[in-house]
């Protein structure tokens, strides 16, 4: 006995492990399945929930449900034809399934039957091979994933769940489709979803809205309607806010590239206009300034006109404008080099006095 522990415990000849390479890995037989891969967080302890899962295990899942090896469970579907499976595999991957498979009664050969129907028989196999391989065909996908989609709610399958919604917003919505499959959405609490449909119905509502799905969702679901026509309402009066403030701010820029232009003008000179006290440059460069040859014109119309009031000339008014805005955004008028820049501050200042002064007699005779 102790020549046989001895045996047992010592250590493998070295010069035997050096003599004898490890053969490389058999290559992966074609296949067009698409496998999920798994993810959350891993169990430090466990070194092997670190590692891929190899082609090779995922093909012995997939072995287990297409033969039923030692299957204890039969699943009827719409054409009432079975789908064999294991009681161990569908509890672990659905606590809705576990729940079903304690309150069903055992057959006479042993198995537990229950019934998944309301979808078609190869969509529940596409779904019930997901849960031992999370592993599809493309092909089935693309044929189920609304149905999938259905089965994954209700049975509890996140995984599936997201890779339907990931399928579904990559391009199998269409505009005959999306209103189903809002309501679809709303129905499987699949928020994503749901905003992305809603941003599509949006985006092409002429389109949509004369769709059969639109019209049965009109009869069927009338408080959807509603609030998709009130949310196409906020959306048309968001475009026309932006559109406003777009407005708003392209003539703020030409204000202040006007004023810009208008101290520039008044202080370094541009082309034939200058300050009274500097001579310009016979070649000087072109102004950089690109509101500075259309204000020149103004100012030179404003020197000369004979209706120099504001309200007369349109181009006078415009100038007054002008002036007015430069005189309220100036920092020190006594040193300013626009014209009228004081006065048109002093009169400002008299306007507001004259105002306040009004209001007071307002209140007193109140």
């Amino acid at each position: 006995m102790g020549k046989m522990s001895d045996s047992i415990t010592d250590e493998p000849n070295p010069s035997a492990r050096e003599t004898c390479p490890v053969p490389p890995p058999f290559p992966p037989p074609p296949s067009t399945s698409y496998c999920r891969p798994k993810t959350g967080p891993a169990p430090e302890a466990s070194f092997a929930t670190h590692v891929p899962v190899s082609r090779a295990t995922r093909d012995i899942w997939e072995r287990l449900f297409d033969e039923g090896y030692r299957s204890d469970v039969q699943i009827l579907t719409s054409n009432d034809v079975p789908i064999f499976a294991h009681a161990n595999v569908l509890g672990m991957a659905s606590p809705v399934l576990r729940g079903m498979l304690k309150q069903a009664k055992t057959r006479s050969d042993g198995r537990k039957s229950i019934s998944v129907k309301g979808v078609p028989h190869d969509a529940v196999r596409a779904f019930i091979r997901f849960l031992y391989s999370s592993c599809y065909e493309k092909e089935e996908m693309e044929e189920f994933v609304v149905h999938l989609l259905v089965l994954s709610h209700v049975f509890v399958v996140p995984e599936l769940k997201q890779i339907c919604i990931e399928s579904l917003e990559r391009g199998f919505l269409t505009t005959e489709n999306v209103v189903d499959i809002l309501q679809l959405a709303l129905l499987c609490d699949a928020p994503r979803l749901s905003l992305f449909c809603h941003r599509m119905i949006i985006k092409g509502f002429r389109e949509i809205s004369g769709t059969e799905g639109w019209r049965a969702m009109k009869q069927s679901h009338p408080v959807l309607e509603k609030e998709l026509l009130e949310s196409m309402v906020e959306e048309d009066n968001r475009e026309k806010e932006r559109v406003r403030r777009g407005k708003e701010r392209k003539i703020y820029l030409q204000l202040y590239e006007a004023m810009e232009a208008l101290v520039h003008i008044c202080r370094d000179g541009c082309r034939t206009i200058g300050p009274h006290d500097r001579d310009l440059e016979k070649n000087q460069q072109p102004c950089s300034y690109g509101a500075c040859r259309g204000l020149e014109q103004l100012v030179r119309h404003f020197a000369g006109c004979k209706l120099r009031v504001p309200g007369g000339c349109s181009h006078c008014k415009r100038m007054w404008q002008l002036l007015e805005l430069h005189s309220r955004l100036c920092a020190d008028s006594s040193l300013c080099r626009v014209p009228l820049c004081r006065v048109v501050m002093l009169l400002l200042v008299l306007q507001e006095f004259q105002g306040e002064d009004e209001e007071a007699k307002q209140e007193g005779r109140d």
